[in-house]
């Protein structure tokens, strides 16, 4: 497929795309370009480069750090927004691509690193009988022509922004380096070969020492994964054996997301690369194991924990990534209503109670408690939790780690504990009656206990520990506050944009508003991987303890219904609520909302 641009691939083409899109003036434009080729013209004669930081027209226009005009979050003209301008000039198309979404064996044998990166161009696959090929500007033909030589079909090129191919091209030939250097050692017997299942017997069954974990590629893939989980912001990696391959997925944002599909024969060596590091028993395979990492990457540090299990093709591992940046926040900026904030303050401003925090797994209970305790963690009080296990080490925190085999249980510690003196405790969680008895006797002696609970709402933790084998009138005295959380993803602030959702669509979906309403959601972009997310949001359900709640549970009522009812006529937003003015602010979008909440 023949393709062609008038002109040639300029700082004064780039300038005239900004001026004709009227992000920068026509004086502005003949300034920057005179500037330009005053600078070139100097280093060409052998002047100071210094005068010119990027002689690659593209390089250099990014370089000029431009604002953005229109732009809310003071974004400047990058790569991206000239990609973009670029694209719609030519008529060609404009992608964000991940790694995941390209077959990696077919682009490193279809081109050498040395052209991709020489001249940043990449093969993205076919459609039909055309190969898409990524270019950084449409001035390419030369190069496309090299590229339809080689691989014998017709070519069309689409543009990427050059941030984008240069981090694929980067990633995808390390990443296929460390694999075919892998598989190559483990192929034919030199090994591991197939490893024992739990389904079927095995195949072939070599001792632990013949797995080489210390192998160069197997060191260089583990890394890689790592560096882009955490470059991700991912929380956690699942490496899951199947018949013939191991699926590698990630979770960001609370989604999973299928990643790679490594090679059979290369499996045992990296779970036994990853034993290694955490310090477990490479040649057990057939009992469950936990073990935990310290790493340091691009100058920050976090802990991953590792969890082995046997499943039916092999070990599955998960490494769930603990990010001291994400598990320890600023406890105003979690709360969107300021009434919430000021309602969870004053429960833990109590000198002795329970404050409890409810919500499935992964729905930020542990943040939450972690951040509270780091705020009420001063020189004058001694602060002890009771962990199963250990999320991350705090040196202001006495953190023991529960530990069955030699009876350090939630409910048998805190009677141990009580004896060292401490004025605020964490239990992990209210999880039987003796961790609810003891938590119980800690709070009527003067300590504050702060717990989560495993329930959907708030007052149904009301039911729940009356469950557990509290009287009622031990709950009333002794709970302060209960809160419900889940995780809501964020709109990406890159790629934010306005639509309008009808009043129709609205009560379709259940929602009851006068007249239409203005929203926002995210396209997708290089930031949030074409998400259109980008972090989480807490959507909160505080639930204070107030007399009148107090004494319908002492009179027998423990109904959630009854004490949620109570509750919002006292002024309680609910889990749906909250997500509502999170998705009304324009923080979240309505399917998130109905994704992570239930109606009320």
């Amino acid at each position: 497929m023949a393709h062609a641009v008038k002109g040639k691939f300029s700082v004064e083409y780039l300038l005239n795309l900004l001026l004709k899109s009227g992000l920068i003036g026509q004086g502005q434009t003949l300034s920057l370009a005179e500037d330009y080729g005053t600078a070139l013209k100097n280093v060409k004669r052998g002047g100071e480069p210094r005068l010119l930081p990027q002689t690659d027209p593209l390089d250099y226009v990014v370089s000029l750090k431009l604002p953005l005009i229109g732009a809310a979050d003071g974004r400047l003209i990058d790569d991206d927004v000239l990609a973009h301008l670029m694209a719609q000039d030519s008529g060609l198309q404009y992608l964000r691509v991940e790694q995941r979404e390209l077959d990696i064996d077919y682009v490193t044998r279809l081109l050498p690193r040395s052209f991709a990166y020489r001249h940043l161009v990449l093969p993205l696959g076919i459609e039909g009988s055309v190969l898409k090929v990524g270019v950084r500007h449409p001035f390419y033909q030369a190069v496309l022509d090299d590229v339809r030589r080689v691989a014998n079909v017709t070519t069309q090129p689409v543009i990427l922004s050059q941030t984008n191919l240069r981090r694929l091209i980067g990633e995808i030939y390390a990443f296929n380096t460390s694999v075919k250097g892998a598989t190559g050692l483990y192929a034919g017997g030199s090994g591991v070969g197939l490893e024992v299942s739990n389904l079927e017997q095995f195949v072939k069954l070599k001792n632990a020492s013949e797995i080489s974990d210390d192998d160069q590629h197997i060191k260089n893939l583990v890394d890689l994964l790592f560096g882009e989980a955490f470059d991700g912001q991912a929380s956690d990696i699942h490496l899951e054996p199947k018949r013939d391959h191991l699926l590698v997925r990630m979770r960001f944002d609370g989604i999973l997301h299928d990643m790679y599909r490594l090679p059979g024969v290369i499996h045992s060596a990296i779970i036994s690369r990853i034993k290694t590091i955490s310090r477990l028993d490479i040649a057990e395979r057939r009992r469950p194991q936990d073990g935990r990492i310290k790493i340091a990457h691009k100058e920050r540090e976090a802990e991953i924990r590792v969890s082995t299990v046997p499943v039916a093709f092999g070990e599955k591992a998960v490494l769930r990534i603990l990010n001291p940046d994400a598990i320890f926040l600023d406890l105003r900026s979690m709360f969107f209503n300021p009434a919430d904030y000021e309602k969870w303050t004053d429960f833990s401003s109590n000198p002795h109670g329970i404050i409890l925090v409810s919500g499935p797994t992964g729905s930020g209970k542990t943040t939450t408690l972690y951040s509270t305790l780091r705020q009420l963690a001063t020189p004058e009080v001694n602060v002890t939790t009771i962990e199963d296990p250990i999320e991350m080490i705090h040196e202001q925190f006495n953190q023991i780690a529960v530990q069955p085999k030699v009876g350090i249980t939630f409910g048998g510690i805190i009677r141990t504990i009580l004896r060292q003196d401490p004025d605020i405790i964490m239990v992990g969680e209210m999880r039987d009656k003796e961790t609810a008895e003891n938590a119980v006797q800690a709070a009527l002696t003067g300590h504050l206990v702060l717990s989560t609970i495993h329930t959907n709402d708030a007052p149904s933790a009301v039911t729940r520990l009356v469950e557990l084998g509290m009287e009622p009138f031990l709950v009333s005295s002794t709970v302060i506050g209960i809160m419900a959380q889940r995780l809501v993803r964020r709109i990406c602030p890159y790629c934010s944009d306005d639509y309008v959702m009808t009043e129709k669509m609205a009560l379709d979906l259940g929602f009851i508003t006068q007249g239409d309403l203005n929203l926002k959601y995210g396209r997708g972009c290089e930031e949030c991987r074409n998400t259109g997310y980008l972090g989480r949001l807490a959507t909160v359900e505080v639930l204070p303890f107030s007399p009148a709640l107090k004494t319908l549970i002492l009179e027998g009522n423990q109904n959630a219904m009854d004490l949620k009812n109570m509750a919002r006529e006292e002024g309680m937003t609910t889990l749906r609520e909250n997500a509502l003015e999170l998705m009304l602010a324009g923080k979240t979008t309505i399917q998130e909302v109905l994704r992570v909440t239930a109606p009320d």
